[in-house]
Parts: structure tokens; sequence; C-alpha cells
């Protein structure tokens, strides 16, 4: 697999399939100065201060497709992941950011964002119903609950009109009523979940709080939108509990979304999963798309691999 050079990291800022949870639970819970330059030189004789040693630069989306390496499959199998953390500081990794791939039931999320941005655009809260639907949607992942919120933001053109408002440039939704085929990419992905996360998470600690608390989020869904989704997302189903949250430590508490769809045509699977985990007290954002599995049980375990290895990369 070639690996996509990925100029675009600034522009970054997959339902009952039984798998292994790893540490994840239901929801519950100064710049740097330059030297002067006109400082005096030193006088003659005096010994010259040393340079204070120079940081050295390290390129994460190298270091990620290094650790890679050993996941990447033989065959028709792709996978690609991007990854941030939610301390505002550390920079984050992408790995062929930029393919496109179907986003089986990981739209679902998108689809709750663009339902949640026509609310707040009428100055409403979602009706009873909607809330109904939402919550099978995201917690069960219902295929029936998403059709009629596809429905209900206008379809394809609903969705595209909400990322271009939530800054997702790879998504397009797709065609006739195909919720489950729109193409995205990890870079999206990532997107989409910092604007239900935020960009720097300080002290939350449970899904709602967490967005609550998210600092600096340049985000077009209100506070209250942004906890409603991230409730959701940290109550998923226990046999859906699989995915990014194998990145996750045995304290965390996850919120994710996963999706996976066998494709009639080849026999092989769609296996993708995005959320939030967190290692050590920090939190940080995972997507990872994968296409081209031989079976459902080989895409879960190679996207939970390179969860793993993607947050590797920025804890070690």
């Amino acid at each position: 697999m070639h690996r996509n050079g990925l100029a675009a990291w600034a522009a970054l800022l997959t339902g009952t399939l039984v798998g292994t949870l790893i540490g994840c639970s239901p929801d519950g819970t100064g710049q740097a100065v330059p030297v002067a330059a006109t400082a005096s030189p030193p006088s003659s004789g005096e010994a010259s201060a040393s340079a204070p040693d120079e940081e050295v630069s390290v390129d994460r989306d190298d270091a990620l497709a290094e650790a890679l390496k050993p996941l990447l499959p033989d065959g028709d199998a792709r996978v690609s992941v991007a990854v941030t953390a939610l301390d505002g500081a550390t920079d984050g990794a992408v790995y062929e950011g930029t393919s496109a791939f179907d986003t089986a039931s990981i739209v679902k999320v998108d689809i709750l964002a663009a339902l949640l941005l026509r609310a707040q655009d009428a100055g409403r809260a979602l009706t009873s119903q909607e809330r109904v639907y939402a919550t099978a949607m995201i917690e069960n992942s219902d295929n029936a609950s998403a059709t009629a919120l596809w429905e209900a933001i206008g379809g394809a053109d609903g969705l595209d009109a909400a990322n271009l408002t939530l800054g997702l440039t790879g998504t397009r939704a797709g065609a006739g009523g195909e919720w489950g085929l729109t193409q995205t990419t990890a870079a999206d992905q990532l997107t989409l979940l910092r604007a239900v996360f935020g960009t720097e998470d300080t002290e939350g600690t449970g899904s709602a709080e967490g967005a609550k608390s998210a600092q600096g989020a340049d985000s077009e869904l209100s506070e209250a939108s942004r906890a409603y989704v991230a409730g959701l997302m940290g109550r998923i189903a226990s046999d859906q509990r699989w995915g990014v949250s194998a990145a996750a430590d045995s304290a965390s508490v996850c919120a994710l979304k996963n999706g996976w769809l066998p494709r009639s045509a080849t026999g092989l699977w769609d296996i993708n999963s995005v959320g939030r985990v967190s290692v050590s007290g920090k939190r940080y954002l995972v997507s990872v798309l994968s296409d081209g599995n031989a079976t459902k049980e080989a895409g879960v375990a190679l996207v939970e691999g390179v969860a793993k290895a993607a947050v590797s990369v920025l804890t070690g």
C-alpha cells in the first residue's frame, strides 16, 4: 500500500458485530521565546555560551506509517487512520488520510449532526420522536431509525449541506437513499469528531461533561448538541464496543461509533470505527477506515490493531 503524502494535515482540522472490548466501559463518567537578536557578542577571550539544544522535530506521519508496517494486510484490504490528542498541543498523525472509503454505519454520527444543525437553525429542540430515532441509531446502530432521520435532514443534499457547514471537504453523501455508501476520509471523520468533542479536553469525566469542557472548540454545533452526540456515543450497546476502543486503557470511558458492511459483489467487508478514547488520563480522537477485508473478524482485528498503533505514536 502506498502512503499518501499528506500536506493536508491542516485541513484535517466505521451494526451487530461481536468483538472484543479492550479497556472501554459505557458512558459514566507557553509559547517559546526567541533569543534576542541584539544580544552583545562575547568579549575577546570570553567563552561563548552554548546554544540551547534544539528540539528534534518528529514527523508523526512517518512514525505512524512505520508503526503500521507489521499490521498492513496483503491482498485487497486497505486501511486509513487519523489521530489527534485533545491537549491542544500534541501534533496528530495520519496514514492515507485522504483516501475515500464507504462509511457504512459511522455515517450515523454525521446524520445526527446534520439533524441537530437543522434544529439549531430553526431555533428548536429535537422532537421526542427524533430523540427516539437518534438513540436507536447511535446506541444500537438501528438502520430503520437512520433512514427516518436521513429523510428528515433532506437526504443526500441535506447531508452534503451539513458537511459543508462542518468543514468536511472529502465526504459525499450516498446517492439514491444509500446512506451507508456515503464516501468519506479518515481526515474528514476526524474533523467531524472535533466538531463533537472539541479541540482540547480539560477535566470532564463523562462523555457529556467532556464535550462541555472542550476548550477552543471551533464547531457549528452548540454545546448542548455536542454533549448530546457525545453522550449517545458513550452509551453504545455492549456488543458493539469494539474498534477504536481497543486503544484505550483500562480506566477509560470511550465514546465511539462503528460501521460494518459486507459487499455483495465481492463478499469482502468494510469495517470502520471512529471515536474518543483515553490513555493515562489523556484523551484522543481516532478514526480508522478499512475495506476489502476477507471477513468481518479480520476487519475488526485490523481496525483495532491500527487504532492501538496510531495512539501509541502520540503516547510513545
